[in-house]
């Protein structure tokens, strides 16, 4: 019986895309749902493309979770990805699926994580404090902003002249070589 999973997305969708794919023949690890809070995001469309069903949800219904629990539930998710999903979870979403929430976070955690910390403000971040490498950090799922426990992080240099534009395309290439091949890894050990 493979193992599904639920992948959380807000923006365009190119990290969940990538997983879609790195899975697609894969007969232990099916992605069987994407969910995003918002309608007009582009992993919609990607998600369309791919014939992967898509759950649309109000941030009163993360919160609350339980029709988005019953959903998850209704299709045997066991594995909920976070793929570019800005919202905090809430403590129920957590609770119900302990060490089973996988996240990728664009900076060398713990620097740079927590509460806006997402996106291009953590390339600015990282750039105006003269860091001299940057990464990214796949992590469990706790309570709090990006502190549950590391599961790979992966490193790349950050030149003098490097600008916003540039370590994003770094960071985002790190990703896309790295993401799914820490998600198989990790369910292979659950």
């Amino acid at each position: 019986m493979p193992k599904k999973l639920a992948i959380f997305a807000s923006g365009s969708g190119s990290n969940a895309e990538n997983i879609c794919n790195y899975f697609a023949e894969s007969s232990d690890i099916k992605v069987v749902l994407i969910c995003t809070n918002r309608e007009d995001a582009f992993i919609v469309k990607r998600a369309n493309k791919l014939n992967i069903p898509v759950y649309i949800f109000t941030k009163y219904e993360l919160n609350n979770f339980v029709d988005l629990h019953k959903k998850l539930q209704s299709i045997g998710v066991d594995i909920v990805i976070l793929a570019g999903f800005l919202l905090k979870l809430p403590a129920i979403m957590v609770d119900s699926y302990p060490n089973r929430i996988i996240n990728i976070h664009p900076s060398l955690l713990p620097k740079y994580g927590g509460k806006g910390m997402y996106g291009s403000n953590i390339h600015k971040a990282v750039i105006k404090n003269k860091e001299t490498e940057s990464g990214i950090s796949i992590h469990f799922v706790n309570q709090n902003y990006d502190e549950g426990k590391i599961i790979l992080q992966k490193k790349c240099s950050i030149s003098a002249s490097e600008s916003v534009e540039t370590l994003i395309h770094k960071i985002h290439k790190l990703e896309h070589n790295y993401f799914p091949g820490a998600i198989e890894k990790t369910i292979k050990k659950l």
